[in-house]
């Protein structure tokens, strides 16, 4: 059995819950010996300069780097790679979209394997690192939450960035209220990340409808400015069985599926709640449910992992392989 450790880059900042319980998950499914570091905001001069020196391969354990962006591909000096022997040296990038922070260590192909979050940038990560390249999108621990429809006790619910013309909630209220439509919003964040994103999920698996706009029309100071990408409210959003409504990514077309998501106007909120009316009274319960399933099939971590682990040539360990039977086993019984 392949004895792996896993290097996680903690973030700074809010945002990064659904992430930290990858780290967890991983750990779990894995069997991984974890490490955890800190983002200081830069590696060491020395971190730096043990980018120049070679790899020893070889050895007993494998390593699997998870970095939140592109820049914490450095932190796996604090492995010390070149004086301890890895058998092989993987990342999985999640914000894969901010090429320009791809460092010299990335670029001195000390990864066997990268992973990456966006695969209209595999020829683009490869041309930068020289590394095998592949396609690990965002997932959901599709497991944490039953197939099936709750109480959906509101009709669409406000999470996160929006647009201009959907940023305030009072008058995005008014408006479904005026088209019969419950509106509601996330319960206010407290600080503690666990808790808040289980009050998170907890909201969408009470909803219809999620709204959650491409970052190209609802930018922000910590958004791409040119590069559109899925983030956590749309995959977690259909794993709770909610249609997502707003602006999609481009690569949602190749992620998801027919009714998974519902396009309405992000600068005429008008126009966009009567589309929401529309679609608000032909909702059945049987639209959540093939949502979860769906979700199940396609985006849950556990496939993800999969992937990760027989790309790397690793040995799938016993607890990865039976909980991709449960995937199975829900969809049939869920």
């Amino acid at each position: 059995m392949t004895e792996l450790d896993l290097l996680y880059i903690k973030p700074r900042g809010d945002g990064w819950a659904p992430i930290h319980a990858l780290a967890a998950l991983t750990t779990r499914l894995l069997g991984a010996r974890r490490v955890t570091v800190d983002d200081r905001g830069n590696v060491s001069y020395a971190s730096k300069a043990g980018a120049y020196l070679p790899r020893r391969r070889g050895g007993a354990r494998s390593l699997l780097l998870l970095a939140p962006n592109p820049a914490h591909l450095a932190y796996a000096t604090h492995m010390n790679p070149w004086l301890r022997r890895y058998d092989s040296i993987a990342a999985w990038v999640i914000d894969s979209f901010s090429t320009e922070w791809i460092g010299r260590f990335a670029q001195r192909r000390q990864f066997d394997q990268i992973f990456i979050t966006d695969r209209n940038l595999i020829d683009e990560w490869h041309d930068r690192t020289a590394s095998a390249i592949h396609w690990a999108p965002w997932g959901s621990d599709t497991l944490a939450r039953p197939i099936g429809s709750t109480a959906r006790t509101s009709d669409v619910l406000r999470l996160g960035r929006q647009p201009a013309a959907w940023s305030d909630d009072m008058l995005t209220a008014r408006a479904c209220e005026e088209e019969g439509i419950r509106f509601a919003t996330v319960p206010r964040m407290t600080g503690d990340g666990v808790a808040d994103y289980a009050n998170v999920r907890q909201s969408l698996g009470s909803t219809r409808f999620v709204l959650a706009f491409s970052n190209l029309v609802s930018p922000g100071n910590y958004t791409h400015s040119t590069r559109d990408y899925v983030t956590a409210r749309w995959v977690d959003g259909l794993a709770s069985g909610a249609v997502v409504a707003g602006r999609a990514p481009v690569i949602a077309g190749e992620m998801f599926w027919d009714g998974a998501t519902l396009e309405i106007d992000p600068w005429d909120r008008a126009a966009g709640v009567r589309a929401l009316a529309e679609a608000v009274n032909s909702w059945t319960p049987a639209v959540a449910e093939r949502n979860a399933a769906l979700a199940r099939e396609r985006l849950d971590w556990r496939l993800r992992l999969r992937d990760i682990v027989t790309t790397c040539g690793w040995d799938v360990p016993g607890t990865l392989t039976e909980e991709l039977g449960r995937l199975g086993g829900a969809m049939r019984h869920g």
